[in-house]
């Protein structure tokens, strides 16, 4: 009996000296920042990446002197369009957000893998700078090819489904079922449509098996 309580007093402090610990290093600040990345087609060709990183301080004090940095673009495959790679920051009060967005344009057709952003930031405790980092963004296929467009199929589409739908309306018997027999033959078309290669597709396949 004596033993099964010295166990629980002993468990008993070691559980307030690690909620001690815990709470004692908790009061700093904690960086946490999201970094995204999206693609637009232009009409010239080049293909526009809209940049956004998000700076959070989820700590219990402040961040001073932070810094971002974004070196992953290589200058041989972007151009930076508006803003810069680089951004600074005096201070990030505890529970705050700080943004930083920028854009490029590339002409080379590519799969990139874009690194995480690096932010170091000072903390009045300690000496030397701290680092956090960016969560990675997904590879961006760069002037990647898309595939045709269907609008012979969509047009024939909609022929068939107003042909459906005037019929109905004609025949007595189609008059009472027309509106399943629509609904039906319209989840029958888009099917065919979604599992049915276009030609051009079919045109270019046939050409590489050549």
């Amino acid at each position: 009996m004596a033993n099964s309580i010295g166990k629980s007093l002993i468990c008993a402090l070691g559980a307030l000296l690690l909620l001690s610990s815990t709470l004692a290093s908790s009061d700093a600040p904690f960086i946490v920042a999201h970094k995204k990345a999206t693609l637009t087609r232009l009409k010239s060709g080049a293909e526009r990446i809209s940049v956004s990183i998000d700076i959070y301080n989820q700590g219990f004090s402040t961040a001073y002197d932070v810094s971002l940095t974004d070196d992953s673009w290589s200058k041989d495959v972007f151009n930076t369009v508006t803003g810069n790679t680089s951004k600074s920051w005096e201070r990030l009060d505890a529970g705050s957000v700080v943004s930083h967005s920028f854009e490029l344009e590339s002409r080379e057709k590519t799969l990139f893998y874009g690194a995480p952003a690096v932010i170091t930031y000072r903390v009045p405790t300690k000496a030397a700078l701290q680092e956090a980092y960016t969560t990675p963004i997904l590879p961006l296929d760069i002037l990647a090819d898309r595939p045709p467009e269907k609008k012979f199929e969509w047009v024939s589409f909609f022929i068939a489904t107003a042909c459906l739908l005037y019929f109905a309306k004609k025949n007595r018997l189609l008059a009472k079922y027309g509106s399943l027999m629509s609904v039906i033959s319209i989840v029958v078309l888009f099917i065919y449509l979604v599992a049915t290669p276009s030609k051009s597709g079919a045109a270019k396949g046939s050409k590489k098996k050549r």
